[in-house]
């Protein structure tokens, strides 16, 4: 790591939301920032004309905000570099391609789509990588001129120069070594005028004064060709790190039985955002413990040794764990919001912290909040196949000794199970499960002492006189 002043950026297409691959990446690049006291740029990769909509652009701010990933520059806060979005950038563009064309660094290239495709198809038949094989390199402008008149509309291309080896030290993966004759010419201006990923991303990196790039191993081989971009414009190039991808437990690409799934949809089943941050923190990464951690936690103990080069397999278990801690750690007023209003019409204000209190241990999701809300305050009550079993099991006798202990102490639980200890014999499992079962209705749920206590009277004795 380099003693200057450390400048991270996470730089989304807005094609489609944000998934848990995109803000392990954002998450990563915000860690180092703050370990190392710089700065997090957000920055806006909008070049996709077609795909690229509003309401993505709008969505990832307020996505990476509700996870607390605040950034310091770019999109939405302004900085010394903006605009952040590349939408607006062109006139930028348009100087460091006209710089490259000044030193004979690019060329203009004719070849259709299909051209392209048949030279592939002729490279791998003939055992060799697809690269792009020099077609339009050496046109001449009377060429060139004929080609324009026949209403051809040419991509640029950068010359890669021959017989180099492009080097770097990897962040995560070591050394790396790729030679330039494998590379091809490559485009970095569509026929279209619109930029290409290559030049437009490596140029914004350098201008922006990123430092340190992380970002996925699927992006190792662009790496050379923006290094031989941004030293053909004299420009300083990051350092780049390439991460583990994150696959299924079987290895492959993940799937929506697998963990693919939206920050979107992840917010409205339930997940809070720290549980998130601690799951995917160390996804590919390793901390020295694996107690629960602040955010300010998570950045001082972040190091990006500590990345691995291991596929990162998403484990929904572990995911589910943090997501617990999380609901076990949150504040009551927090909690209250987060179970929503079909939680609020049933349970009334002056008894929230209470319900709180006592379901809290049972919830994962605002879901299961409804679930006993409904059942402690919901005029239904339909036990499931196993409370029926146990009720059965404990039968009427049992039920009707417990009405008789009921109205003898009320909801004061210690004095009542005594009570109905001594009145049935019963004890251990046999006493409480089938008490549990005629008053929730389920054979596990929170402590019996806070559910009698929640439960109004009238609601508790007629439920254990239908199981008389």
């Amino acid at each position: 790591m380099t003693t200057q002043t450390v400048k991270t950026r996470f730089a989304p297409s807005p094609t489609g939301y944000l998934h848990l691959g995109n803000i392990r990446t954002a998450l990563f690049n915000a860690l180092l920032a703050r370990r190392q006291g710089g700065r997090f740029v957000l920055r806006i990769e909008d070049t996709d004309r077609e795909r690229s909509r509003p309401e993505y652009i709008a969505a990832l701010l307020d996505d990476l905000r509700w996870l607390g990933l605040d950034w310091q520059e770019g999109a939405g806060v302004g900085g010394p570099h903006a605009p952040y979005a590349q939408s607006e950038r062109t006139a930028v563009y348009a100087e460091y391609y006209q710089r490259l064309d000044a030193v004979g660094h690019v060329y203009p290239c004719f070849c259709t789509p299909a051209e392209l495709a048949l030279s592939r198809k002729a490279q791998q038949s003939a055992g060799q990588p697809p690269r792009y094989a020099g077609t339009c390199a050496h046109l001449n402008e009377t060429e060139r001129r004929a080609r324009w008149e026949r209403g051809l509309q040419p991509t640029l291309r950068f010359r890669v120069p021959p017989g180099r080896t492009v080097e770097f030290t990897d962040l995560v993966r070591g050394p790396q070594r790729f030679a330039s004759d494998h590379i091809g010419d490559f485009v970095i201006r569509r026929a279209d005028g619109g930029a290409q990923f290559f030049f437009v991303n490596a140029v914004d990196d350098s201008l922006m004064g990123i430092t340190h790039v992380l970002r996925g191993e699927d992006h190792l081989t662009n790496t050379p060709r923006q290094l031989l971009l941004l030293e053909a414009l004299g420009l300083p190039a990051p350092e780049y790190g390439h991460m583990a991808l994150i696959v299924g437990a079987a290895g492959g690409p993940l799937s929506k039985r697998e963990g693919d799934f939206s920050v979107r949809e992840l917010r409205a089943a339930g997940y809070l955002p720290e549980a998130l941050l601690n799951y995917l923190a160390r996804l590919g990464h390793r901390y020295e413990h694996d107690e629960w951690m602040e955010p300010a936690e998570l950045a001082a103990g972040f190091a990006v040794a500590h990345l691995g080069r291991a596929p990162a397999h998403y484990d929904e278990a572990q995911l589910l764990h943090w997501q617990t801690e999380a609901v076990g750690r949150a504040a009551p007023e927090r909690l209250w919001t987060w179970m929503g209003s079909m939680v609020h019409e049933r349970v009334s204000p002056d008894r929230r912290e209470e319900f709180i209190a006592a379901v809290r241990p049972n919830t994962r999701f605002p879901a299961d909040a409804v679930f006993w809300a409904n059942r402690l305050f919901g005029g239904d009550w339909a036990p499931s196949d196993d409370s029926r079993t146990a009720i059965a099991a404990a039968g009427p006798a049992f039920f009707a000794q417990a009405l008789a202990a009921y109205a003898e102490y009320g909801a004061v639980y210690r004095p009542l199970v005594e009570d109905l200890k001594r009145r049935t014999g019963a004890k251990g499992k046999d006493l409480f499960m089938p008490l549990r079962a005629a008053l929730t209705g389920e054979t596990h749920g929170p402590e019996l002492a806070r559910v009698l206590a929640l439960l109004p009277p009238e609601v508790a004795r007629r439920r254990l006189e239908a199981c008389c």
